[in-house]
């Protein structure tokens, strides 16, 4: 039995301690918008918080999440209501989406940390994830739209 905070809410599951912290989420849990791009932790689109930080969910053990706050992206709030989502939506940051939540984790991990980042401090933090439709810009654009919400 594993115990953590997901969402600001107590769980417990029975799963082998070795088991990505992605699957028990979307399996177990059925919170299905962190989702699998790799398995490798080299896309990004698994990323979640662990303690405020971004870690790839993929590639993370339910064991490191025992006692740990877990955040996943229907935790960010519950209304949309985070300024990088806002962010998201006011520049139409998403093609096809799927990367998109990853990217907003890791967004919001990179601004509660440094609330004024430069690009080339975006582009540091965001280099882990990948979006095959090519929303960079719009991606950096949205960051700097959250940083002044």
């Amino acid at each position: 039995m594993t115990a953590f905070t997901l969402n600001g809410r107590e769980v417990e599951v029975t799963a082998e301690p070795s088991t990505p912290l992605l699957w028990v989420i979307r399996e177990q849990l059925k919170l299905t918008g962190t989702k699998f791009g790799c398995g490798v932790a080299q896309c990004g689109a698994c990323t979640l918080h662990v303690d405020g930080e971004p870690v790839r969910a993929c590639v993370f053990p339910l064991s490191g999440a025992e006692g740990r706050s877990v955040t996943t992206i229907e935790g960010l709030s519950e209304d949309g209501s985070h300024p990088v989502q806002q962010a998201w939506v006011e520049l139409d940051v998403p093609q096809c989406g799927y990367c998109q939540s990853g990217q907003i984790m890791s967004a919001a991990a990179l601004l509660a940390r440094n609330p004024s980042p430069s690009d080339a401090e975006i582009d540091e933090a965001m280099h882990g994830n990948l979006c095959r439709c090519g929303t960079y810009m719009r991606i950096r654009a949205a960051i700097h739209r959250a940083s002044e919400a």
